[in-house]
């Protein structure tokens, strides 16, 4: 390489690595505010590869497509209300309050407001990225993106033409296949004590109580005493049903939780358990988790609406309510609180819950009947979402989104296009993100 060209690739490399650092130090530190060893902990987890370094840099992603204009977005009047941060492993098996065991996404503290074509880039960036890591070539990962697509857009339309309704569309070993329906029907026989029999046992006078372990602690005094305070807030919240089924007054054992997902790591995580009255199903205890959200990652790139954030002030009103317009069954224990001038949210924490693992694909065609039912989700998810957003913007978003796809080869050719392309950043990234570990 000739001396000048070798300058400009060293500036090209030079100008990105300082772009990437400080977008880390501004969300991670400033906005964040995690603490040297919280930062440790989401790094080194990001570190494992460059899939996982995706799943933890969201604001990365949003910093780089926000002002990239493009063809297939809605326009700003017409926004869908979004997951924010879709991947492979925001999906997942669990219990919905029916007792049902269905396959949805799983994760929601990056809803927010803003075109669809985000939720589809993300993913379709993530579908790439995991794929590569299992072995498939370039011509097999776009064989896979545009899977998905396919099956987003044809839900869609199925929607808009009456053909399935949204709000009744759920997703079950009855009406799954693949990897999908394996895991479902796995879950069937896991004993719904099973998260209880993994991080808790019963002493001597028969009281339940956590295991303590390096991912659940116990809670100092402060934090028993703000988390009481703040569930006897909380169970205000609950339906007269939900306050029935469950002593709240009566909080067996209170835990610090660490160690899961990326991106969250570093904020306040708690266990909380309690007593319920026996159901059909024979359960009693349950667990709450307590989890601390902050805004929406989305929400620093894409256009502020006033409208949206005088309903949803609170960020964990934000996240409780997208999960709720999300999924066909809500879970009935959610929540929010303020502990200490920051916000969480309270929810469930399902004995029921799995995910389709790369140990669970056997070979291209179980992600293609994975990949297929995962477009399906994301179509029922924005078409639902659709009915609450007219609360705040009236219109139907699912037409709105088909009206700006108009050709679905198109639509997939660029997807898949843009999507190879950003991961091949997405990787030269990671290894600036290792220097940048590496130097700190």
């Amino acid at each position: 390489m000739q001396p000048t060209q070798q300058r400009i690739q060293q500036t090209k490399e030079q100008l990105r690595a300082t772009f990437l650092e400080h977008v880390f130090h501004e969300f991670d530190e400033a906005i964040l505010n995690l603490s040297p060893e919280g930062r440790d902990e989401k790094y080194t987890k990001m570190l494992e590869s460059p899939f996982r370094f995706f799943r933890g840099s969201a604001y990365l992603f949003y910093a780089d497509h926000a002002t990239i204009p493009s063809l297939y977005h809605t326009p700003d009047e017409y926004p869908a209300w979004i997951q924010g941060d879709l991947h492979m492993d925001n999906f997942g098996a669990f219990q919905n309050e029916a007792g049902e065991l269905v396959y949805d996404i799983n994760d929601f503290d990056e809803g927010y407001i803003g075109s669809y074509l985000y939720d589809i880039i993300r993913m379709s960036v993530s579908i790439a990225l995991y794929t590569e890591t299992e072995g498939y070539r370039v011509e097999q990962q776009s064989h896979f993106i545009d899977t998905f697509i396919h099956a987003y857009v044809k839900q869609l339309q199925r929607f808009v033409a009456n053909k399935e309704d949204p709000m009744a569309l759920r997703f079950t070993k009855d009406n799954t296949t693949g990897p999908i329906k394996k895991v479902l029907k796995k879950l069937e026989k896991r004993k719904e004590h099973h998260l209880l029999a993994d991080i808790t046992f019963v002493d001597e006078h028969g009281h339940r109580n956590f295991v303590w372990s390096d991912e659940v602690e116990q809670v100092s005094p402060e934090e028993r005493s703000a988390i009481q305070q703040a569930i006897s807030e909380y169970r205000v919240q609950l339906s007269d049903e939900s306050r029935a089924a469950i002593q709240i007054h009566h909080i067996q054992s209170l835990a610090r939780k660490h160690g899961t997902g990326t991106a969250s790591i570093g904020l306040d995580r708690y266990y909380a358990l309690v007593e319920g009255e026996r159901d059909a199903s024979g359960r009693e205890d349950l667990v709450l988790e307590i989890k601390e959200v902050r805004a929406a990652i989305p929400a620093y790139f894409l256009p502020y609406r006033d409208a949206f954030w005088a309903r949803y002030a609170h960020q964990g009103h934000r996240v409780i309510r997208t999960q709720k317009i999300m999924h066909h069954l809500e879970d009935p224990y959610l929540g929010y609180v303020t502990m200490n001038e920051r916000e969480f949210y309270i929810r469930e924490r399902s004995p029921y819950k799995k995910k389709v693992k790369p140990k669970n694909y056997k070979d291209a065609t179980d992600y293609e009947k994975t990949l297929t039912i995962m477009g399906k989700i994301t179509a029922k998810c924005h078409s639902r979402a659709a009915v609450a957003l007219q609360q705040v913007v009236e219109y139907r978003s699912e037409e709105e989104i088909l009206r700006a796809i108009r050709d679905v080869a198109s639509f997939s050719h660029y997807i898949t296009v843009h999507a190879l392309s950003y991961k091949e950043r997405v990787k030269k990234d990671y290894e600036l993100f290792q220097q940048f570990v590496a130097r700190r």
